[in-house]
């Protein structure tokens, strides 16, 4: 059974539906956010950073990150939707994009090969809010695990 090393709560602020995570350090990162964001795609793994799809247009996202020292139990909650991707760390330090760099970054700890693990719930919801009222707060919300790539 994994053991949990850290959790961390961060706001995304969403624009145009997409923020993403990326390296803290940007000379790392070929192609920062959000270059190359693929409109529709939950997930999106580029090099040292991967994108994610927000349902709602403008907003702030809750996130919460994980770091697990193996593979964490998924549990047994309903997600809208869940992905999964390798992503790697040469500071072991991530940055929180979204209509701007986030001051807060997520420690993994140390460098190297990740899995994340991604799962969010209140999209369709917060796809009604930002159409409908406006803007949205913590109405969408996103679990991020990582955990070290085993081989």
């Amino acid at each position: 059974m994994a053991t949990l090393l850290g959790e961390q709560k961060l706001d995304a602020r969403v624009e145009f539906r997409g923020f993403g995570l990326q390296e803290s350090d940007d000379s790392a990162v070929p192609v920062p956010f959000p270059d190359d964001f693929r409109w529709g795609v939950f997930l999106h793994q580029h090099v040292r950073r991967f994108d994610l799809f927000s349902a709602g247009h403008t907003h702030t996202a809750s996130v919460t990150a994980r770091v697990w020292d193996g593979v964490p139990d998924p549990g047994q909650e309903e997600w809208e939707e869940q992905a999964e991707i390798d992503y790697e760390s040469v500071t072991g330090d991530v940055a929180l994009w979204g209509s701007g760099r986030s001051e807060d970054l997520i420690r993994l700890g140390i460098p190297g090969l990740w899995r994340v693990r991604v799962r969010c719930v209140g999209r369709a919801e917060v796809e009604r809010v930002t159409r409908d009222e406006g803007t949205a707060y913590g109405v969408e919300r996103y679990v991020i695990d990582f955990w070290p790539k085993a081989g």
